[in-house]
């Protein structure tokens, strides 16, 4: 009775695995269809580079470089044809800059400073705000088990920054924006497993002194062990110097083996534990985890918690005249995206925002994929109408639907929109990196290793220390975890699918994969970082402690070192 117990929760595991790899797929295919979308009077999506169609042999920043001043440059960006420096995002930054800042360049690079700040922040606070609640509600609605969730639904939630922001550079192509989705990827993994893995260590073992924390041994050791086998799957892809679709499709399919590993052990677990229990013994690992059980993921058709930060506890108070100028301030920011993005997270409940999202979001679509087809933009309309009645006639005003299948709809409705909201500012976000890397005289794969890496990375830093200090050893152990489980889907899924996107719109030809010395290096000191990591932890008992996480921040600083060396060195 016990085997047949144990068969059939394996089963119902298998399933929850098929249909979370199956969603997954599904987001990634939708992803490729909207990165592959090209009109040829869309600039926000149909240039076929960063900075456009390159003519061969020329690009921007030999175009530029010539000029003598920033007239000459603006003379040159507003003639008609400039091919190697048009603009593939929905503001020409270069001919901003040097026609409109020509006198005030301090002023100029300020205002793309201020400017790339507001973009990450809506990056992040999309991919936060709605993404991610998008997605927990979907993973409630599927009933996944955590350990499922967790490396599926939850690791894209995490990582749709890194992801997108690869995704977009290597759809976008010439103009150094691949060497800014590869560089940004491995940037962003490496700073993670070392600056955010060394700083939970250190915060953690200053907090508990003597009672260090330990981390689980199996699932620590398999997600480094992954993440260095994608680390030398892609350093041979590197090495090669091409791809073809098949090669960049069996890097991809590498999560698919992690994902089986995963609910492979997670079902020996269950299994084992459960024959322990019914021998009336207690496991000695469940006192270590209870508290690791996802608290987003809930049984029966109730929305998931909220985090403790966004319940309203109590009644909000009456604003001050300042908070309401900084509403005002912040009302461009975010009213767009309020209005397109269905959401029905009960805190932000509100059922004219819920109509008019059903309303916009099929006329944002088609505008952003076939702007110029008016039937399509009709269409949508029509369609936007209709849903907007029916979200009117279904729909409470006093809180959101509850049953599953009433909220299946707008959970889809809303991961399909900031998907597309993602897309747009990831792609913005590229395309001013590297127009900054040419009005500074930076390489773009520097930029993607530190800027944008650091953009996309900083609220993992801030979470995750959050989660060590707050959540006792569970929160430390999901601290940790995250910081190899993170960059392996970042690295496989994100840079898998950039890969397959390029090598596929080459097919039958191979794509030269853009990388220089920069990506060798980030790889590099990647593998030294988690070679420390599985050398010390094991070690050191599996204790978070001052020496793991101070060998982690000299690897970073190193890392820093040779790459500001060899800038200076060439002089860029």
């Amino acid at each position: 009775m016990a085997f047949l117990h144990r068969l059939l929760k394996c089963r119902r595991n298998a399933a929850a695995a098929v249909a979370s790899a199956s969603f997954l797929v599904l987001v990634l295919v939708f992803s490729v269809l909207l990165a592959a979308t090209r009109h040829d009077d869309s600039p926000a999506i149909a240039a076929p580079s960063l900075l456009g169609e390159e003519e061969p042999g020329v690009s921007c920043e030999a175009a530029l470089r010539p000029l003598l001043d920033d007239a000459a440059r603006c003379r040159y960006l507003s003639s008609p044809r400039h091919p190697p420096c048009a603009p593939a995002g929905y503001v020409d930054y270069l001919r901003l800059f040097y026609c409109g800042f020509g006198r005030a360049p301090w002023l100029g690079g300020a205002a793309l400073a201020l400017w790339l700040l507001v973009l990450f922040y809506l990056l992040g606070d999309t991919a936060s705000q709605y993404f991610c609640a998008s997605l927990e509600g979907l993973s409630e609605a599927l009933r996944l088990p955590p350990a499922i969730a967790g490396v599926t639904l939850l690791s894209l939630g995490n990582g749709a920054p890194d992801v997108l922001s690869s995704v977009v550079a290597f759809a976008a192509g010439g103009g150094g924006a691949g060497d800014v989705g590869l560089s940004s990827v491995l940037g962003g993994a490496l700073f993670v497993s070392t600056v955010v893995a060394g700083v939970v260590a250190i915060v953690v073992a200053g907090r508990r002194g003597d009672a260090a924390v330990a981390i689980e041994r199996r699932g620590f050791v398999r997600d480094v062990c992954f993440l260095l086998v994608a680390l030398c799957y892609l350093v041979a892809v590197l090495l090669t110097g091409t791809v073809t679709v098949w090669a960049a499709a069996s890097f991809l399919s590498l999560y698919a083996a992690y994902v089986l590993l995963v609910w492979t052990s997670h079902c020996c677990a269950a299994a084992a534990e459960d024959d322990e229990l019914g021998d009336g013994k207690k496991p000695a690992a469940a006192a270590n985890h209870s508290d690791l059980a996802a608290p987003l993921l809930v049984d029966g058709d109730a929305p998931p918690p909220l985090p403790v930060s966004c319940k309203a506890t109590t009644p909000p108070p009456q604003k001050t005249l300042s908070q309401r100028a900084l509403d005002a301030l912040h009302s461009p920011l975010y009213l767009p995206r309020r209005l397109t993005i269905p959401d029905i997270a009960a805190h932000r409940w509100s059922k004219r925002y819920a109509v008019a999202s059903a309303l916009l979001a099929p006329v944002l679509l088609a505008a952003i994929s076939y702007p110029s087809i008016p039937a399509v933009l009709l269409s949508a309309a029509v369609a936007g109408a209709v849903l907007a009645a029916a979200a009117a006639h279904a729909t409470a005003s006093a809180a959101p639907p509850e049953t599953r299948c009433g909220r299946i709809p707008w959970l889809a409705g809303g991961f399909l929109m900031s998907v597309l909201w993602s897309y747009m500012l990831a792609r913005e976000l590229v395309a001013l990196l590297v127009a900054i890397g040419l009005v500074a005289g930076v390489k773009a794969s520097l930029l993607g290793a530190t800027v944008l890496a650091w953009g996309n990375s900083l609220g993992d830093l801030v979470a995750d220390v959050a989660l060590a200090v707050h959540g006792g050893a569970g929160g430390a152990q999901t601290a940790v975890s995250g910081c190899y489980a993170g960059p392996a889907f970042n690295t496989v899924v994100g840079l898998g699918l950039s890969l397959t996107l390029a090598a596929g719109a080459r097919y039958p030809r191979a794509y030269a994969v853009p990388a220089d010395a920069s990506a060798y290096q980030a790889a590099g000191f990647l593998v030294a970082a988690l070679v420390w990591a599985l050398v010390v932890l094991p070690a050191r008992g599996m204790r978070l402690d001052r020496v793991l996480g101070v060998g982690l921040l000299v690897v970073y600083l190193g890392f820093l070192a040779v790459r500001l060396g060899s800038l200076g060195a060439s002089g860029s």
